[in-house]
């Protein structure tokens, strides 16, 4: 395939991505309850994020109560994605604007107004809405009064959350994603932030070296009734619209074996299967992997399934997948891990990695598509694609983000040739739109987006709006439906 011949399907979604914890602060406005990521304050690379019990400002910096102010900026947000050319805004409702403490009798009715004129605004400007009823935004009384997920209980609150969204946005957002990069919940950092799990050391951590047999327990019994409340959803969804598309959201982990030793095959495969398709595979097939029951025997997990869980879990399969992808990484059988090696595996020597030692991988994206294509058959969709980084402002407004560019280029070539391959791609939304917070160290540094805020770690700046270079960039290839990524 050769330069300025790229074909993306007619209609393809061009667009970008937010989550409301990440951009709208505004944490305590208009009827708003706290979520878990409001008690989280900032960090760094170094540095995990803490968790207070109590929200303390006056000794710490809390990111999300700030965001990217677009609360109340997400009109002049929007108009700037649409000047782009966007035809799709992956965003998310925050949970806890709608139910404050989750287990509320009735909604938060200015939350619902604020989403509706979110919504119209960008259907004024032609650009479909992506909604992710809960990305790390779980209201914190579930967290501290119900044990998150972990309770029962949190299935009909959230099916009641849903039910009120599907039906207050019916015609006005047919696309939705239920839990977003729920596969996280396998480890100890998508304890609090996927299933509401207050961490024991307060922290949020990508790997918990201390955790019990009850811990891990805990976390795949929150994972079964997010399955089953996201099966549920997903009827109700088709119940209310038959419009209505609803989809699961992936962090798209893809492993290589670190060398062609056959253990490190091995190694990659199962990597492979816990980090990706243990939750796919219920939430695409309706049913647990073949290989989960060994799985839980050896790790010593108990769930409590309920009989008609599994007819739930069969009827309500969703309509497409939609993931992150930002790297790949290496596995080896070795067991333990030594120098070059990462939050994930090992990391793979033959590529180059940002500043954070995420590795840059397109062609990785291309064999990963076919992977959950060949996998599912089931349409995809990017809903997270970028790369983080310093970047600064320079003194005529202008910010170089030529790393961007061909970052971005290089995956789009790769989702060219995935679409070739036969694999169905509906679209592709960029992380980020705007730079936003971390959710995962609280910087505001990371710099993902396309457009510039001037803000910084502490929340100190104007928080106004400039264009990157990227921004014209991507306009461009929007424009051309990414026949030419010059």
């Amino acid at each position: 395939m050769k330069n300025n011949d790229y074909v993306f399907p007619k209609g393809f979604l061009w667009g970008g991505a937010t989550a409301a914890t990440q951009c709208e602060g505004a944490w305590d406005k208009e009827g708003k309850g706290a979520s878990v990521l409001d008690h989280c304050t900032n960090g760094d690379r170094e540095h995990p994020r803490k968790v207070t019990d109590v929200i303390d400002s006056e000794n710490h910096f809390y990111p999300s109560h700030k965001g990217c102010l677009q609360y109340e900026r997400f009109e002049e947000d929007i108009e700037l994605f649409a000047e782009m050319g966007f035809k799709t805004y992956r965003l998310s409702i925050n949970w806890s604007r709608i139910f404050p403490n989750g287990d509320d009798e009735q909604p938060n009715q200015a939350g619902l107004d604020y989403y509706r004129r979110l919504f119209e605004k960008c259907r004024e400007h032609d650009i479909e809405p992506t909604v992710t009823m809960t990305h790390y935004d779980i209201p914190w009384n579930i967290c501290v009064k119900y044990g998150g997920w972990t309770n029962r209980e949190v299935i009909d609150l959230f099916v009641k959350y849903a039910e009120t969204i599907l039906t207050e946005y019916k015609g006005l957002v047919t696309r939705w994603l239920t839990h977003n990069e729920i596969n996280f919940g396998t480890i100890s950092y998508g304890e609090l932030i996927t299933s509401g799990i207050l961490p024991k050391h307060r922290q949020i951590v990508m790997h918990d070296a201390d955790a019990t047999t009850e811990d891990v327990n805990n976390r795949f019994q929150a994972l079964h009734h997010e399955f089953v409340a996201s099966a549920k959803v997903v009827q109700l969804a088709h119940e209310i619209d038959s419009n209505n598309e609803v989809g699961c959201m992936m962090c798209g982990f893809a492993f290589y074996p670190l060398s062609c030793k056959p253990g490190d095959v091995a190694a990659a495969q199962r990597d492979m299967e816990i980090w990706n398709y243990y939750c796919m595979d219920v939430m695409c097939k309706g049913k647990y992997s073949y290989w989960a029951k060994r799985y839980w025997k050896e790790n010593e997990i108990s769930l409590s399934i309920f009989a008609d869980d599994y007819r739930v879990l069969e009827n309500g399969t969703v309509d497409f997948i939609s993931f992150s992808y930002y790297r790949t990484d290496c596995s080896t059988d070795e067991l333990e891990m030594h120098e070059g090696s990462t939050d994930f595996g090992m990391q793979n020597p033959l590529l180059e990695a940002t500043d954070w030692g995420w590795t840059i991988d397109p062609a990785g994206l291309r064999w990963l598509l076919n992977e959950y294509y060949a996998r599912y058959e089931k349409p995809l969709m990017i809903v997270e694609n970028g790369i983080g980084a310093y970047e600064t402002m320079e003194a005529d407004g202008k910010i170089h983000d030529m790393h961007r560019i061909e970052y971005m280029r290089e995956h789009f070539k790769a989702m060219a040739q995935a679409i070739e391959d036969g694999v169905e791609l509906i679209g592709y939304a960029c992380w980020s739109a705007i730079d936003i917070v971390s959710a995962g160290t609280g910087e505001f540094k990371k710099r993902y987006g396309l457009i510039y805020v001037d803000a910084d770690d502490l929340g100190n700046g104007t928080y106004d709006r400039y264009k990157k270079d990227s921004f014209h960039w991507y306009k461009r290839v929007i424009a051309c439906n990414g026949s030419n990524l010059d």
